[in-house]
């Protein structure tokens, strides 16, 4: 009987770059956020006002910095144009370029419609100054219309709920990763993008010590984290009983490796250890954040990156190595620093940890 062993390895550069893991991130947590800001901002619950507030801060800073990230990917911005120039409709990234106007549209407006009160009053209180101006022309009477606000919240959510879905299933349909071809991918990366909005709304409000919010945001950040490890179960299950084709074939094709079942184990233990922070230190609010910020984050790079090191054909590993060049280090440092800019810049003109309704 003759046995083939298979020798031969080959190179292959990671297509996907850490702008693509950016911009996953940063639009997961900002469609999130978005929906925490629901029940404060449009449904008037005391207990998420505070919340909810800094929910709309954290989609603002995270929806404005996202589109950045995605079009470094694409390294020039012309190419963006490609998609409304010649669309393919029968792809998910195509019909991403529609629903990402549409939710970033939707969310501008429905944030200037829930602060135009706010505004107004800003107006008054800097009576003389040429902020009041600013202030009073942005407010555009200051109305508080819950009418247009429930209107709106209505178009965002279409585009957050949009937004979500396509950022799974763009990379789930790609059947040459096995790791990324699962039916539960959607569902991972939905989960893991409320994570990180809870972590990054709890993040916001430690900065402005409205430390009454943590209990609300922890249990919400360990209930995600809960229903993750319900996911992950369920891939784990599918491909080691067959049922999956394509998460067998992920589990034998890491099969042996030591830095794969290092990678598994880190998120395994960030995972739990997060559950049990959020769970035992319920008023924490800076640890719990960071620890679901992290786990937010890491899921992306392991799926993206070390989803292209999996071989598709050959018996070598392709393991991405993080370079100091402006696709590497410097493009994550450089989105931070965006992502700090805008958080400054709306900070300073808007006194977010104020309680105020739309």
């Amino acid at each position: 009987m003759n046995s083939t062993v298979e020798i031969l390895g080959f190179a292959r550069e990671a297509s996907w770059l850490p702008w693509a893991v950016q911009y996953f991130f940063l639009v997961g947590i900002s469609a999130a956020g978005f929906f925490l800001s629901v029940p404060g901002l449009v449904f008037g619950r005391a207990r998420w006002s505070a919340v909810s507030r800094q929910a709309l801060l954290v989609a603002l800073v995270c929806g404005l910095t996202a589109p950045v990230a995605l079009l470094s990917d694409l390294h020039q911005p012309g190419r963006f144009l490609n998609f409304y120039l010649h669309p393919n409709l029968r792809s998910w990234m195509a019909w991403g370029s529609f629903f990402i106007p549409l939710y970033l549209g939707g969310l501008l407006l429905y944030a200037w419609l829930c602060l135009r009160p706010q505004l107004a009053a800003l107006a008054q209180s800097e009576s003389g100054t040429r902020l009041a101006a600013v202030y009073r022309a942005l407010a555009y009477g200051g109305h508080d219309n819950r009418a247009a606000v429930k209107l709106a919240a209505l178009v965002t959510a279409i585009g957050a709920v949009l937004i979500l879905l396509y950022t799974g299933m763009e990379v789930m349909v790609v059947h040459a990763r096995a790791l990324w071809n699962t039916p539960l991918l959607p569902l991972l990366l939905a989960t893991t993008a409320f994570t990180g909005g809870l972590g990054m709304t709890a993040l916001f409000a430690a900065i402005t010590r409205q430390d009454a919010a943590a209990p609300l945001l922890n249990r919400g950040i360990a209930l995600t984290q809960w229903l993750l490890l319900a996911l992950l179960a369920g891939w784990l299950v599918s491909g080691l009983s067959g049922i999956s084709p394509a998460a067998a074939e992920a589990l034998a094709a890491v099969r042996g490796s030591a830095g794969w079942a290092m990678t598994f184990a880190w998120l395994l233990a960030a995972t739990l250890l997060t559950i049990w922070v959020a769970q035992r230190r319920p008023h924490s609010l800076v640890l719990v954040a960071l620890l679901a910020l992290h786990g937010a984050w890491a899921f992306r790079w392991i799926l993206l990156m070390g989803g292209q090191a999996i071989p598709k054909m050959g018996s070598a590993f392709h393991p991405y190595s993080l370079t100091l060049t402006r696709d590497g280090l410097l493009g994550i440092v450089g989105t931070t620093g965006l992502f700090l800019a805008v958080y400054i810049v709306l900070t300073s003109f808007i006194p977010w940890n104020e309680p105020a309704r739309a």
